[in-house]
């Protein structure tokens, strides 16, 4: 995979994503009593969760400077879905607060920049005895997110690189300097960092914001004051045991697929021979096979071998063990299919 990795300044579009617009004298305070990181006027990552603490939206929050009231931009996936679209869910709690929310999509491109060579990040962590981690941001005398206007530092993991926001149409003033990819381009680039992002990796309703490494990625703040979802998400970072991650995998075909993985494949252990104790001949002790994992957002690495792709998967804890291999299911795809799944952690994590 390594051999994979670009390394170059490369620039790709982002088209999965939409924007909505919040502004007026109450928009900090309004967005801040919703979303599960701090708003305080500048740019930040987070994400707006159920009242029971399952994820609805990741979104990434622009604050857009202006001389009248404070106003924000809010890139996030519109991909229908069970969730509320996000539109209709902030104007249920706008109530009396004094904000303007509109949808400002078709006003804006997405795009991302990565590989311009700032050296290697090393990160600092806070752990909780759950297993739930947070960044430390001690290196930075500034801002984490950054503060240019429509431009965020990507700080989910090292080497994500910008996230820019550009007027439709435009092009970045970095398409002079940086290579022109597409937009499978960008999805190998997070898959291969170990970074979900959208309603495929998140599933709304579903995803616990921990599990999918919200936390990791410095998108909950563990100890902001009220807001829709947080009861279960502090008692879970004080009190609870984190048994599932998403994680980065290399799929190998088993059926001679002619086409990538499905999305939602549910992924089965097997108990495979266990290694002996080096004291003895007893049997090492190996986890009971609870549960299944799932295999989320993939693409295929034909440069890498015609049979094999990578992508991410939310899977369970107590699978990552020597005696314990990770195979789709073929009876939960539509064609047959059955991958043999190993993951990896990325180099980033704690």
């Amino acid at each position: 995979l390594s051999r994979l990795l670009r390394t170059t300044p490369t620039l790709a579009p982002i088209t999965n994503r939409a924007v909505l617009s919040v502004s007026g004298s109450d928009a900090t305070q309004f967005l801040n009593g919703m979303l599960a990181n701090s708003v305080e006027g500048k740019h930040s990552y987070g994400a707006f969760l159920h009242a029971q603490g399952r994820v609805l939206h990741d979104i990434f929050l622009y604050a857009s400077a202006s001389l009248t009231a404070p106003t924000y931009l809010i890139e996030h996936d519109p991909t229908p879905s069970k969730s509320q679209p996000l539109l209709s869910l902030l104007k249920r709690f706008v109530l009396r607060s004094k904000v303007r929310i509109r949808d400002v999509t078709e006003e804006w491109d997405l795009w991302a920049a990565w590989g311009e060579g700032t050296g290697v990040e090393q990160r600092v962590w806070n752990w909780a005895t759950s297993g739930a981690i947070e960044p430390v941001w001690r290196n930075s005398l500034d801002w984490p997110w950054g503060t240019e206007d429509g431009v965020i530092l990507d700080r989910r993991a090292p080497g994500m690189g910008r996230r820019l926001l550009v007027r439709k149409g435009d092009r970045p003033h970095d398409a002079l300097t940086h290579d022109m990819l597409g937009t499978d381009a960008y999805l190998f680039h997070r898959i291969t960092r170990g970074v979900p992002e959208g309603s495929t990796d998140i599933q709304p309703l579903h995803a616990l914001p921990i599990e999918s490494n919200l936390d990791a990625m410095g998108g909950l703040d563990f100890r902001k004051g009220c807001y829709v979802g947080q009861e279960l998400t502090v008692r879970t970072y004080h009190t609870g045991v984190i048994r599932k991650r998403i994680l980065p995998v290399v799929l190998s075909s088993i059926t001679s697929a002619k086409t990538g993985p499905s999305v939602n494949l549910s992924i089965k252990p097997l108990m495979v021979t266990p290694p002996l104790a080096d004291s003895d001949t007893t049997v090492a002790r190996t986890p009971r096979l609870r549960g299944t994992s799932t295999l989320l957002s993939s693409i295929q690495t034909p440069s890498m071998n015609p049979r094999t792709a990578i992508g991410l998967a939310l899977i369970r804890l107590e699978h990552l063990h020597p005696c314990v291999e990770l195979f789709t299911d073929e009876t939960t795809s539509a064609n047959g299919e059955k991958w043999k799944v190993e993951h990896w952690w990325p180099d980033w994590w704690p």
